[in-house]
């Protein structure tokens, strides 16, 4: 059975959520309700409670269970965290990491899929500290339910209204959906540079973050994926809830993947593995004026190794300097791969260093997809859904 957290927060539209939550339990939902203080003012625990059967947290410090901290209990066993009406004080403080009462608490411990509905006055729904809160949560993957435009609760028309409940509903339910596409499966991402010893200070490396990496690993699991990350000495920080292992190298990558690599049931290479090392380390520093003629030897090609291994699916990722559809394509033999990512790094508004990206996806059998220019999270959940698609 699935749980849905329902979030109120103190707007007009607290009502409605009434309404929301008998909607999904008609969809099979288990519903535990968070009041904020200002929902309270509103509606109360024991209408909620009444109404799903479950008990209705409020203050930060409850415990329906003794002993056990709700709010981690909640976030945890939370298949979906639905924040409906949101007011502008609720959506600034999620995205801006507050935790000062039970709802942002527990928002701040939750990892996986969430719905918000935003509810409250035009002019605060067009205000900047608004919007950007806003497109903060998108890029984290959060599905913004946009409120409906006419006339609000203080007389005023424009966009504030909270969405319908059937609007609000189908967004839980697709997000839920998606939640599942990958649950029972184990995915192996490799991600960030790797770097290789030129001598005790220098190193050989490829530009990149990790940040495509980690949100990949992101979108498995809140696709309900077991993920292990082999990861080289990235700057972007990967999800506590993967398997996490850290390497330098590219031999070093390779070898902590392949055990990995045999039971996985779909790799996707994401990380920037540098083709070259020295043929030889220097000992110490080379001093200036001292550097001579460095010789350099092939890589293993970590991804193809990957895929010689697995009984499940490989994705290559390639950073193309214009585009470069064919070249890319040529990476699917050559690497032995189902399908192919190709992300413009000739661009300025998206791939390297950017919380963006922009997505070709090629297919072994020809076909192309395009993801649009999205955030790094949001280009990663659209490319695991297009390859659950592909398997079913």
């Amino acid at each position: 059975m699935r749980t849905a957290v329902l979030g109120v927060s103190g707007s007009v539209a607290a009502y409605r959520a009434c309404d929301l939550a008998r909607s999904l339990m008609r969809e099979e939902f288990v519903v535990r309700v968070c009041l904020t203080d200002g929902a309270q003012k509103f509606v109360s625990v024991a209408l909620f409670e009444a109404l799903t059967g479950q008990p209705c947290l409020q203050d930060t410090f409850e415990e329906p269970e003794r002993g056990r901290m709700a709010h981690i209990d909640w976030a945890r066993s939370a298949s979906v965290l639905v924040i409906a009406p949101a007011t502008a004080n609720v959506i600034n403080k999620i995205a801006n990491g507050y935790a000062d009462d039970m709802l942002t608490t527990l928002a701040l411990a939750y990892t996986g899929p969430m719905v918000v509905a935003p509810a409250m006055n035009p002019s605060m729904f067009a205000h900047e500290a608004t919007r950007a809160s806003l497109e903060t949560l998108r890029a984290r993957a959060a599905v913004i339910v946009e409120p409906d435009e006419g006339e609000v609760a203080c007389g005023e028309q424009g966009q504030g209204k909270l969405a319908s409940v059937e609007q609000i509903v189908n967004a839980v339910t697709s997000v839920a959906n998606v939640a599942q596409l990958l649950k029972g499966k184990t995915v192996l991402v490799t991600s960030g540079p790797t770097e290789e010893q030129l001598d005790d200070v220098r190193v050989l490396t490829n530009r990149s973050s990790g940040k495509m990496g980690a949100a990949v690993a992101r979108a498995a699991l809140l696709m309900g994926a077991e993920v292990t990350v082999v990861a080289g000495p990235q700057r972007a920080p990967l999800p506590l809830q993967s398997q996490n292992i850290s390497v330098r190298t590219a031999q070093q990558m390779l070898d902590a993947a392949k055990p990995f690599a045999k039971t996985a049931d779909l790799i996707v290479g994401v990380a920037a593995v540098a083709d070259y090392r020295p043929a030889d380390k220097v000992e110490g520093k080379i001093r200036s004026g001292e550097m001579g003629e460095v010789k350099l030897v092939p890589n293993p090609d970590v991804l193809a190794e990957l895929s010689k291994l697995t009984k499940g699916r490989s994705i290559a990722f390639a950073a193309e300097p214009d585009g470069g559809i064919e070249k890319a394509r040529e990476k699917i033999e050559k690497k032995g791969v189902y399908a192919v990512a190709v992300n413009d790094i000739g661009r300025s508004d998206i791939a390297f260093d950017s919380e963006y990206n922009d997505l070709t996806l090629l297919f072994a059998d020809g076909r192309e997809a395009s993801s649009g220019r999205m955030s790094k999270l949001k280009c990663a959940l659209w490319l695991l859904t297009q390859v659950c698609e592909e398997r079913a």
